[in-house]
């Protein structure tokens, strides 16, 4: 239930951005470059991050959207709930785990990160521009579901599956088509 009064109880972020379209423009285009646009991670891949953070951080709303939308780009279906689970033993390709691992650290010790946190991503033969593109991804993704979470923003599983699909299909740019105009 949200805990904004003006916005009816069973609010959507949608809804949010709507009654706050300034700062929405705005987060919306940063999630557009971040997510869809040029990066070392396929969107998937970057979706799958996402998804990942918000899953460590149990933000049911954030992770239930981008786990959808991740699998909308071809992440095999149950490969997140099995990452969370296990990194070591999950059906995650090889090359990501360490970025899995990496984040996931982040998000949950972040005064803890070392250099053989990054060696890893980088022996696993990401450049520095994915790790960057990595850690934008987590720190957006920990900012979302703060957001999220401290708004009291829920979703059923039928709107989780909606939204991510047309995440999928029309990006976070798209999504700007719905703030009221400027």
């Amino acid at each position: 239930m949200s805990y904004l009064k003006s916005l009816p109880a069973e609010t959507t972020l949608l809804q949010v951005f709507q009654a706050n379209p300034e700062p929405a423009r705005h987060l919306l285009a940063f999630h557009e470059v971040l997510l869809r646009g040029d990066s070392p991670f396929t969107p998937g891949e970057r979706e799958l991050i996402a998804a990942y953070v918000s899953g460590v951080n149990e933000c049911g709303y954030c992770h239930g959207i981008h786990t959808v939308t991740a699998e909308a780009f071809g992440v095999p279906p149950g490969v997140l709930t099995a990452a969370l689970t296990d990194l070591d033993t999950a059906p995650v390709e090889d090359r990501m785990k360490p970025v899995l691992a990496y984040v996931g650290k982040l998000t949950r010790t972040p005064s803890r990160m070392t250099d053989a946190d990054a060696e890893a991503v980088f022996a696993a033969g990401w450049d520095e521009r994915a790790l960057h593109d990595a850690v934008l991804v987590c720190a957006l993704f920990n900012f979302m579901n703060r957001m999220v979470d401290g708004l009291g923003i829920r979703a059923d599983d039928e709107y989780k599956s909606l939204s991510g699909e047309r995440l999928k299909h029309s990006g976070y740019a798209g999504l700007a088509k719905f703030l009221p105009e400027q």
